[in-house]
């Protein structure tokens, strides 16, 4: 078990109530150089306590996701590229399913200046970006919403999904193995990423690169069940292959750029 400091605990407690942790600010906070916060968070992220972002860290689970604010911070530049990236295979006139996720949200937001557009959705903060524009009209799953992250999840948005046969899906993941797996926390969340997946033409699979370093308990299915994989960059040479020998396409939006947190 790792032994930490009374500052570590401090950080710990610090990132869990924040949803991340800035060195300069901790640097500050604890009358300390930004060195030693940096040492003190690699001790952290060795052990497996935090997850490295970009200037700082996150809390790291493998059984439970991080707060869904929380997720807005990790890979926010990575994200973005990668919703403007999938948006661009996204042709103007068709319908389409996007499911929960700060990364399908920035695919919904990339969408604003498409025309003709049936967006069903079963994350209410999709249907807030789109509905005001003219040329998307936006159906929303019913039934109860989680407060965590405006998700709409169960038997009913299950339901009402299985009423479309979308030309395309937009979906998430919370870690991809590499065997292929696409994994997620939440069960429930994972039945309507199932039902969405069944009831859509072409799926396209959003996730940056920080997703293969994470673990999930929950299956929603495997790579060679989805059409199109947009990323950051991907730095596996078994899931490279694996897209070559299941006719994926492979989009990465920041080809040869060092990953989120400023690994390479």
């Amino acid at each position: 078990m790792l032994d930490l400091t009374q500052r570590q605990k401090e950080i710990v407690s610090v990132a869990r109530s924040a949803g991340r942790v800035l060195v300069d600010d901790l640097a500050r906070r604890f009358d300390v150089s930004a060195q030693t916060i940096r040492k003190d968070l690699g001790e952290l992220c060795d052990g497996r306590v935090l997850s490295r972002v970009h200037g700082g860290a996150i809390i790291a689970s493998g059984v439970e996701n991080l707060a869904y604010e929380a997720r807005r911070y990790v890979a926010a530049e990575e994200k973005r590229a990668i919703g403007v990236a999938a948006a661009a295979h996204i042709p103007n006139n068709c319908s389409l399913v996007i499911n929960i996720g700060t990364t399908t949200e920035e695919v919904a937001a990339a969408l604003s200046e498409h025309e003709g557009l049936l967006v069903i959705t079963n994350n209410l903060n999709v249907a807030m970006q789109l509905y005001k524009f003219p040329g998307i009209e936006v159906v929303v799953a019913g039934g109860a919403v989680r407060k965590s992250d405006g998700a709409v999840v169960g038997s009913t948005a299950i339901d009402l999904i299985r009423q479309f046969k979308a030309d395309f899906a937009i979906i998430g993941a919370s870690a991809i193995d590499e065997e292929g797996t696409l994994l997620d926390y939440d069960l429930r969340e994972v039945q309507v990423a199932q039902a969405i997946i069944e009831n859509a033409r072409n799926v396209i699979l959003v996730a940056d690169s920080t997703k293969l370093n994470r673990n999930a308990p929950v299956r929603i299915a495997h790579i060679g069940q989805v059409d199109t994989f947009v990323t950051d960059c991907l730095r596996s040479p078994q899931l490279r292959s694996l897209c070559e020998s299941r006719g994926i396409r492979l989009v990465e939006a920041m080809p040869g750029q060092p990953g989120p947190g400023g690994e390479s």
